[in-house]
């Protein structure tokens, strides 16, 4: 009924599994560092998935999630809550390259697309209202972003090693940004606040 926390983590080898529709409950790191496993399939019975069941899964390219499940959904293999309200997984290895958040989404989920190397391009829809901890930690190929009007709250650590990225670029909605939220970006060039913030600003490029 239930797979705990870590039960399948390093399992590096993995290359298949079959969750069978007696189980209700995916823990926290479940699949975590399964570097070898594929694609996934989860049955309608699974009503809870822990934070971070799928990070660090680097060949990972397709999350599916059978239709009458009553809490998850997937769309082109990413995995969302129902009503695809929050983007939980982004794939690591999906064969995106660019990729467009859908207008239902309002939240990022924390590590949503960590070490999601081939992103180079993301869009953030305008009905977005917060961003994860983590949420683009390690995309070593996104190249530059803009955080859009109506997002409030941007997590901890959100676009930690981004290596490549060049230029952020924040809307005046933002009222927080967490900790360590642009740390070892080393190209970073520009940091841009919109006008109107009322808690942050810019100046050449500083935040």
């Amino acid at each position: 009924r239930s797979i705990g926390d870590f039960a399948f983590d390093g399992c590096s080898s993995l290359l298949l599994i079959t969750i069978p529709s007696s189980v209700t409950s995916i823990g926290s790191g479940a699949f975590g560092w399964c570097s070898s496993l594929r694609s996934i399939t989860i049955p309608s019975s699974v009503t809870s998935i822990g934070n971070g069941a799928f990070n660090h899964c680097s060949d990972l390219q397709s999350i599916t999630v059978e239709p009458n499940n009553p809490n998850y959904a997937s769309k082109d293999g990413i995995l969302f809550t129902k009503n695809f309200e929050i983007l939980l997984r982004f794939p690591i290895k999906h064969e995106f390259f660019e990729y467009t958040i859908p207008r239902m989404v309002t939240s990022i989920g924390d590590s949503a697309f960590s070490n999601c190397e081939n992103l180079e391009l993301i869009r953030i829809s305008t009905s977005v209202t917060s961003i994860g901890n983590s949420a683009f930690s390690e995309c070593s190929n996104l190249q530059s972003i803009t955080i859009p009007s109506g997002v409030t709250s941007i997590g901890k650590s959100v676009f930690y090693l981004c290596s490549s990225l060049r230029s952020i670029t924040i809307s005046a909605s933002v009222t927080l940004i967490d900790d360590e939220a642009f740390s070892c970006c080393e190209c970073l060039q520009s940091i841009t606040v919109e006008s109107g913030n009322e808690k942050y600003e810019s100046k050449n490029g500083i935040l």
